[in-house]
């Protein structure tokens, strides 16, 4: 093979992952190192563009990420009372599974009003849903994590369909933001 050819096929490698960056968009990936694309049948509710968005809400901390959610407004304005948003926003390698407001619509009114007005159960119930580490989707399948609470939760399924506590199903997993992985979950968890 001469020196001409050799210049060339790496001129070529080099632009064939360099092109596709200068657009904006992800260069091919090395097998292995790829993540899961967010899965569930909620994804498709997410917003397409803004920093609600998949690709939005990857660039900030989860607690920020998930206030530019509008399916995860009730969820903020919990953890906002708890005063967790620094907490959240500044925890490195976390997974945080996050009720939407029609997990939250599930409790009877009277009820989850008692609960945001005490912030020490608040704060409990919230802490539940945070697993100190990153959960991978391989991990999901039968997995058994400490929350920040202190208590553990249970992850069981495959392919796309899990469940949290063998109650709680992931409607959208795998969102990535700045610090975290996120699981959209359809029913709040509650210590056990």
């Amino acid at each position: 093979m001469s020196t001409r050819h050799i210049r060339r096929s790496a001129a070529l490698v080099v632009t064939a992952f360099a092109f596709p960056v200068a657009l904006g968009v992800a260069a091919p990936a090395f097998a292995g190192s790829q993540q899961a694309d967010p899965y569930g049948p909620a994804c498709a509710s997410v917003p397409k563009e803004g920093s609600g968005s998949l690709a939005g809400m990857a660039k900030d901390p989860v607690a920020t990420a998930a206030s530019n959610n509008p399916a995860l407004s009730t969820l903020v304005t919990a953890v906002k009372k708890a005063g967790l948003v620094d907490t959240l926003n500044n925890a490195k390698d976390i997974t945080v599974f996050a009720p939407t407001n029609d997990a939250f619509a599930k409790i009877p009114k009277a009820d989850l009003d008692k609960i945001l007005a005490d912030k020490a159960e608040l704060t409990k119930i919230l802490t539940y849903h945070v697993v100190g580490t990153k959960i991978t989707l391989d991990q999901l399948g039968a997995g058994s994590f400490q929350t920040l609470e202190g208590g553990s939760l249970t992850t069981m399924g495959s392919g796309e369909s899990f469940t949290v506590n063998g109650k709680a199903k992931i409607v959208c997993g795998d969102i990535q933001t700045a610090n975290a992985t996120v699981n959209i979950i359809d029913t709040v968890l509650t210590p056990m």
